[in-house]
């Protein structure tokens, strides 16, 4: 499977400076996150609501296999709203890495 290093240095903090290094999930590991995280009409299968940021929240975690270790990411911190959440730009260059790797096309990713 693919896999993208990322150098960090302190521009979204100190606390994220460091070496992230994300690898390619299987199709099967994603299914399951979409599943998860989308409600569907229990008669019709159609699709009722889906929750595109923990989807893609839990696609980082998933895909991220080393990371510094002075203030780790969690999925917890990735949903975070409040304080201890995830910078927004750092939030979106993880997506970005992450749906490269994955094989999102950019027209996929614009609803995640």
């Amino acid at each position: 499977m693919r896999t993208e290093t990322l150098e960090l240095d302190d521009r979204y903090g100190e606390e994220y400076a460091g070496r992230y290094v994300f690898s390619e999930i299987s199709w099967a590991k994603r299914s399951r996150i979409i599943q998860k995280h989308t409600k569907y009409h229990p008669l019709t299968g159609q699709v009722l609501s889906s929750d595109y940021v923990a989807i893609q929240a839990e696609t980082i975690v998933a895909s991220l296999k080393e990371q510094p270790e002075h203030k780790p990411i969690t999925l917890e911190r990735l949903l975070n709203e409040e304080g201890d959440g995830v910078p927004a730009a750092l939030g979106e260059l993880f997506s970005s890495i992450v749906n490269k790797l994955c094989g999102l096309s950019s027209e996929e990713a614009k609803n995640w």
